[in-house]
C-alpha cells in the first residue's frame, strides 16, 4: 500500500522522516518530491483561447470610454471642441486605467508570491497495511497538510 503525504517544508518534515525510520521503514520505502512553485506573470491583453481573468486591458478600455464621453460632453463648452475633448479623453482614461490594473495586478501577484502555495513537498511511504495506522498517526503528529492512502 501507499501512503501520500503533503507538507510545507519546515523542521517537522525531518522530524517526520526521523519517526517513519523508527518505525522501521527503510529508506528505500520512503519518497520525498520537492513541488515547484507557481510563477505568476499577467499578460497584456486575454486570448480568446487563453484567459486567466487578469488582463490589463481591461480597466483600460473602461476608464477610456468614461472618460471620453466626459470629454465630449464638457467639450460643448471648452474651447478645443467635443472632438478633442473626447480624444484627450480616451487617452487620458487608457492611461489611467492601465496604470491602476497595473498597479493592482502586481500587487496582488507580490502577495500571491509572498503567501506562496501550501504544500512544498509530497510524501510517498511504500508500506505494509498493518503498519498504516501507526504511519497515519505519526503524519497527523507532525503538521502534515493532507493524506492520501492507495491500497494495491
Amino acid at each position: 500500500m501507499y501512503i501520500f503525504a503533503t507538507f510545507k517544508y519546515n523542521m517537522e518534515m525531518e522530524l517526520t522522516l526521523r519517526e517513519l525510520e523508527e518505525l522501521g521503514l527503510s529508506k528505500d520505502q520512503l519518497l520525498v518530491i520537492p513541488l515547484d512553485k507557481v510563477k505568476y506573470q499577467s499578460k497584456l491583453i486575454d486570448s480568446m483561447h487563453r484567459s486567466d481573468g487578469r488582463s490589463l486591458m481591461d480597466l483600460s478600455a473602461i476608464f477610456g470610454i468614461i472618460f471620453m464621453l466626459l470629454g465630449v460632453i464638457y467639450g460643448y463648452v471648452l474651447y478645443l471642441g467635443p472632438i478633442l475633448w473626447g480624444l484627450i479623453g480616451l487617452v487620458f482614461g487608457v492611461v489611467l486605467g492601465f496604470l491602476v490594473d497595473y498597479y493592482t495586478t502586481k500587487k496582488s501577484e507580490k502577495n500571491m508570491r509572498k503567501r506562496g502555495s501550501d504544500a512544498d513537498l509530497i510524501l510517498l511511504i511504500r508500506c505494509e497495511k498493518e503498519k498504516q495506522e501507526k504511519i497515519e498517526k505519526v503524519l497527523w503528529n507532525n503538521l502534515v497538510l493532507g493524506i492520501g492512502v492507495l491500497e494495491r
